[in-house]
């Protein structure tokens, strides 16, 4: 083994073993530690075959962290990279989504602004070579990291347009390329903005605030959505600074607690409030997590914001990155997150083995908030209105992830590639759709409702039970001859929401991201119901003052 890897491994196990035992002198750590080592160097020199260190050291770090909690694991050189790009919305590279087609990759999404965007590549482009190399049975994995390199050096890519099939060749620069935060911020109702926060990196907060200024130079600004219903997450750090936008400076909005005496840490905001009065909706559900849920929590618990939505993800852990040498880490999970009514928002426990479980209800605590409502710990953010998420089937989905909706797509910006078009009103039409059947007739599309898998699940559990009635057998027939699921019915059965996907598809080709959010505002179940709820201060104000939230 070299000598890079029995450091490594040295640096994991340390650090491993003092997180999940926290004995800095303990006998038993030292001779666990040196059994590790030892075991390892006999792996090395006495296996029969010759075994890789940093495979070694690979298997033996995911065999430590998978017995801790999912949040935890061990980052290698490489995986840094993602790892540092994720948190910071910061890679080097031409700044375009790309997606698979058969045995090439397309371009699926140039940010606007960007190297890709200013050299004009478009959605659907093929890229048929990078740097001169065949681009054919390209991986879009193989083709990403390709693509990205050091800011100011340089990338030949060769594409085949997909406006006129010409092949062309642009030498690209590469840039840093920031990702923003806030994807969206406009008006949705007279005097009430809107604004969609998609993650929380360092930047996030100067991108918060320029876009509540945005909103203020356009127009009166007298109510505000903040929408985190896509919001993984990510720095707390700025978590606390964008709760600094709308709650006193000095206010204490969430601790972090270790296991041990004195690892409390306090968090408060230092900067003076841009909207501290501000009538105030969250909208949070399902995919809320982390330092969203922690936003969202905390201004539930200041009685700042009614939440809206569904409940959020849960989760209240704290992981922090240690350095194991050799440009690796461990991501150690060493505290949970605790709002300021005292809740912590974790929703599920681990056990010692790594053990998922939802944390029972006699355990669930009841906690207040600062005009005295009661709220709950143990299942994330529970919004003090629900509002149903919106369904989306099982067969649009498949369209997607088939390609199909994208092929359309492709095809429709060919035959219209000058066309200018307004992103919030534009729909396709009738004879649009037409064609977008005939597309999707001419595909195989491997599906099957629940209904139907249900019926002949019925069915072979009828035939393998013996059942032969006639007056039963009848009775099946009738019931599969009147399901109507095969994909034309299906075209439109569910007309509506695959037309809402094709939409949002052909305005991002026109309008990027900014365009494809504008287009889909109209029949937004979440924000219709929070412009509703802004509409009513009475109720508004009946929530924050008295309204108890559900326990789960």
């Amino acid at each position: 083994m070299s000598k890079r890897g029995i450091y490594t491994v040295i640096g994991l196990i340390t650090v491993a073993a003092l997180s999940v035992f926290g004995a800095k002198n303990d006998f038993g750590l030292g001779r666990n530690m040196e059994m590790m080592i030892n075991l390892m160097r006999t792996v090395s020199t006495e296996y029969v075959d010759s075994i890789d260190a940093d495979k070694i050291m690979q298997y033996g770090a995911e065999g430590i962290m998978r017995n801790l909690d999912p949040y935890c694991e061990y980052l290698s050189e490489e995986e840094m990279k993602d790892f540092r790009r994720l948190t910071t919305g910061k890679y080097g590279g031409i700044g375009a989504l790309i997606r698979q087609d058969s045995n090439y990759v397309r371009i699926a999404e140039p940010y606007k602004g960007s190297p890709a965007d200013l050299v004009g590549l478009k959605i659907g482009d093929k890229i048929v070579a990078i740097d001169g190399h065949d681009a054919k049975g390209m991986s879009s994995d193989k083709v990403s990291s390709l693509l990205r390199g050091e800011p100011n050096t340089t990338v030949k890519v060769s594409v085949q347009q997909i406006t006129d099939d010409k092949v062309v060749s642009h030498k690209i620069r590469r840039q840093r390329i920031s990702i923003p935060s806030v994807g969206f911020a406009d008006y949705v109702a007279p005097g009430v903005g809107y604004i969609l926060h998609s993650d929380f990196t360092d930047d996030c907060y100067t991108e918060m605030r320029a876009a509540i200024e945005k909103l203020q130079s356009k127009g009166n600004l007298e109510k505000l959505i903040l929408d985190y219903r896509t919001n993984g997450g990510g720095v707390l750090q700025s978590a606390v600074k964008v709760l600094s936008l709308f709650v006193p400076k000095g206010t204490q909005v969430v601790e972090m607690k270790g296991r041990g005496e004195g690892e409390t840490k306090s968090f408060k905001t230092d900067i003076d409030p841009l909207l501290p009065n501000i009538p105030l909706v969250v909208l949070i559900g399902e995919n809320s997590a982390s330092a969203a849920e922690i936003v969202s929590g905390a201004l539930q618990d200041l009685d700042r914001a009614v939440i809206m939505g569904s409940r959020s993800f849960g989760k209240g852990l704290v992981q922090s990155t240690v350095p194991l040498g050799f440009e690796s880490y461990a991501k150690i999970t060493t505290a949970k997150y605790y709002i300021p009514s005292g809740r912590c928002i974790q929703a599920v426990r681990y056990s010692e083995k790594g053990k998922a479980e939802s944390v029972p209800d006699s355990l669930i605590t009841e906690y207040r908030t600062a005009a005295g409502r009661k709220v709950y710990d143990g299942g994330g953010i529970v919004p003090d209105r629900k509002v149903d998420a919106q369904y989306v089937s099982t067969f649009a989905v498949t369209l997607y992830l088939m390609g199909i909706i994208d092929d359309f797509g492709d095809d429709y910006y060919r035959r219209h590639a000058d066309m200018t078009i307004d992103p919030r009103t534009f729909t396709i039409t009738d004879d649009d759709y037409a064609d977008f059947m005939t597309l999707v007739e001419s595909r195989d599309v491997p599906y099957k409702s629940e209904s139907r898998r249900a019926v002949e699940k019925l069915r072979k559990s009828l035939e393998s039970e013996r059942y032969d009635d006639d007056t039963l057998a009848a009775a099946m027939k009738s019931i599969e001859s009147s399901l109507k699921d095969d994909k034309m019915s299906n075209l439109q059965t569910y007309k509506q929401e695959i037309v809402q996907a094709i939409n949002a598809d052909i305005v991002l080709r026109y309008c990027y991201a900014e365009g494809r959010t504008a287009n889909t505002l109209s029949y937004d179940n979440g924000i219709k119901a929070a412009i509703e709820m802004l509409g009513n201060p009475t109720e508004m104000a009946r929530i924050l003052k008295e309204q108890d939230t559900a326990r789960k």
